[in-house]
């Protein structure tokens, strides 16, 4: 029974593209947003353009805004109040991640303001078709240096959670949970020998493509992107 009120309360969460749908059926009167963002700046010119948006059934209503990664306090706030989370430059903790999949918490991330003042508006009016999703493969941290001449710099890096593929699309340099870069993974190494991957509690190096400004402590996240079906 209290699996089943579990299930209950998660599919009653609100994402944006069920948004539509529940307006519709009148169950939606709010669209409530948290916003995290990696400056003040940022985070005032989303809220302000959220608070612009009009529409005859919904009020948009910022009930959240600060500046840094997205944590775990932030799904449990957006699980309380039926809330998306929008993220600009930010990344969520892996704890958030994983409360915000076990609540069934929307969290979009974008590194484009007018992308998400679109999708907010796209969703308010059932045009929002969800084509592309990421999906993080595993995450490493940086813990040595390795200066490379006539190359760059390779970090020494620990795997953290899941994986680090040589085949992901994409890679992502994370200090804080702010992203600092974003590109592609050139180099995966065990010891001297180049890998496709490395496991979780494994030791390995790592160099990003057109990056030099790694730190000791930053993140390493990598991810793929998958098509999904469009809904009719």
């Amino acid at each position: 029974q209290k699996q089943r009120s579990l299930e209950i309360a998660k599919a009653k969460k609100l994402t944006l593209d069920e948004l539509y749908v529940k307006i519709k059926e009148g169950q939606i009167k709010e669209l409530n947003i948290i916003i995290k963002g990696d400056v003040q700046g940022s985070v005032e010119a989303i809220k302000d353009a959220f608070e612009n948006i009009t529409h005859p059934e919904v009020k948009v209503k910022v009930i959240h805004t600060s500046v840094g990664g997205i944590t775990e306090s932030d799904v449990m706030l957006a699980t309380a109040s039926n809330a998306i989370i929008i993220g600009f430059n930010v990344r969520p903790e892996a704890k958030a991640s994983q409360t915000a999949e076990k609540e069934g918490v929307d969290i979009r991330l974008y590194n484009v303001i007018y992308e998400a003042i679109e999708d907010v508006k796209k969703a308010l009016e059932g045009l929002l078709e969800p084509t592309l999703k990421e999906k993080v493969l595993g995450r490493a941290e940086v813990r040595q240096l390795f200066p490379v001449s006539r190359l760059g710099t390779i970090a020494g890096c620990y795997v953290t959670d899941g994986l680090i593929s040589r085949g992901c699309d994409g890679i992502r340099v994370l200090r804080d949970n702010i992203v600092v870069y974003e590109g592609k993974l050139s180099t995966l190494r065990r010891f001297k020998d180049d890998v496709k991957e490395v496991q979780s509690g494994y030791e390995c190096g790592i160099m990003v493509e057109n990056f030099n400004d790694i730190k000791i402590g930053d993140t390493l996240e990598n991810y793929i992107i998958e098509k999904i079906a469009a809904k009719l």
